[in-house]
């Protein structure tokens, strides 16, 4: 199958965001996809902020990309807006690093205030960098993610319905790739 890229933008480790992906990760790799996880917090500040374009965690990353065939981004809501260490990590990328590219966009957030920030702050940028195709997008309330005790998550029912439908349309779409002609 394909090899997705699950690109965490949440800059805390215990976030609802990083554990809903990890979830969703499970459910790719049961479709037989292999799937890489990135949680963007663990590229250096330094790189990131410093836009160090030759920094070797940049330069790992960038390849990380050129793998996959798909991209997973999920990102919690701040300010109307995806995460900055996401776009700090976009902004380091190729413009054309998502070319080819089938791509799920995901956020999670407090209110339903932010569930156009997928398609009015992060599409735009991803469709900018040159995907071929962005699935329909989901947008997870946070009181529809439930953490345990033990690590494990509970994402409320009408919550996982609609993002079993959207993780197995964006592994359909992972399917029906295009392929790209090498330039040159």
């Amino acid at each position: 199958m394909a090899t997705v890229l699950s690109v965490s933008g949440s800059p805390s480790a215990s976030s609802r965001t990083n554990r809903l992906l990890r979830h969703l990760d499970r459910r790719l790799t049961a479709q037989g996809h292999e799937v890489i996880p990135l949680d963007v917090r663990t590229v250096p500040a330094e790189a990131l902020l410093g836009a160090d374009f030759k920094h070797p965690a940049i330069v790992e990353v960038t390849e990380l990309f050129e793998r996959a065939d798909g991209i997973v981004v999920g990102t919690p809501v701040y300010k109307a807006s995806y995460s900055g260490v996401l776009k700090a990590l976009l902004d380091l990328l190729p413009q054309y690093a998502l070319l080819g590219k089938t791509v799920l966009p995901l956020a999670t957030g407090g209110s339903t205030a932010h569930v156009l920030a997928i398609d009015y702050a992060l599409r735009p940028v991803l469709s900018s960098m040159g995907a071929a195709h962005i699935v329909q997008g989901w947008f997870t309330l946070d009181k529809d993610i439930t953490v345990q005790e033990d690590g494990s998550l509970t994402v409320a029912p009408a919550a996982t319905e609609a993002l079993t439908q959207i993780v197995d349309q964006f592994s359909t779409a992972l399917g029906r790739r295009p392929v790209l002609a090498a330039a040159g």
